[in-house]
């Protein structure tokens, strides 16, 4: 297997959980949100976002900006990028067309 499939694995997997697909979804409709603004969103606590958006950080999907004391986070545009391309792959000529 090569390295853009794993690397297209390991983002799937990422957002294969409801939080982290959730927290992905708030990104891309609110860039630059920080760390604490996500535990009030999925009722979980804060060090559970932190483990949340560090396995985002890890796959390559979110990246952080320092503002003052906080932490935002944004989408990675070349990650998601990456898992498009990816999926894109999966369909078969009929589907591409639809």
């Amino acid at each position: 297997m090569d390295r853009d499939h794993l690397q297209t694995a390991m983002r799937l997997k990422a957002l294969g959980h409801p939080v982290r697909l959730g927290i992905a979804l708030r990104l891309a409709a609110e860039p630059e949100t920080c760390a604490c603004d996500f535990a009030e969103v999925f009722g979980v606590s804060q060090p559970t976002i932190s483990q949340h958006l560090r396995v985002l950080r890890e796959a390559g999907l979110v990246t952080t900006r320092r503002r003052g004391t906080q932490i935002c986070y944004s989408l990675d545009a070349g990650g998601v990028r990456a898992v498009q391309v990816g999926l894109a792959g999966l369909a078969t000529p009929a589907l591409r067309s639809a």
